[in-house]
């Protein structure tokens, strides 16, 4: 396969993605950094890094609409929840597991 095809074919997939996660707005956050260990931050960052390394002008809270297919602001506002005391102590044992590595 040449690196066009590839490309593109992973961009497709990428946006494929995007749209399941912005399809399935009860998957929240801290379960998939507690279960991948990346979330819609992740990739809003990831693609923000992309865009530096292109060249291309763009700050983080425009890479988060891109992912999230809207502002961040009025994501958190009508999809995510709190937390619970279990996905938090998960977080953290994780993280601090990622530190001692």
């Amino acid at each position: 396969m040449d690196t066009k095809t590839q490309t593109e074919l992973e961009a497709a997939a990428f946006r494929q993605l995007l749209a399941h996660l912005q399809t399935h707005t009860e998957v929240q956050n801290i379960d998939l950094m507690n279960l991948a260990d990346f979330c819609r931050n992740c990739l809003a960052k990831w693609y923000l890094a992309a865009a530096e390394e292109q060249g291309v002008e763009m700050d983080y809270e425009t890479a988060r609409t891109y992912v999230y297919g809207m502002p961040y602001s009025e994501w958190k506002t009508q999809f995510q929840l709190k937390a619970t005391a279990e996905q938090m102590a998960l977080f953290e044992s994780k993280k601090a597991s990622k530190a001692q590595a």
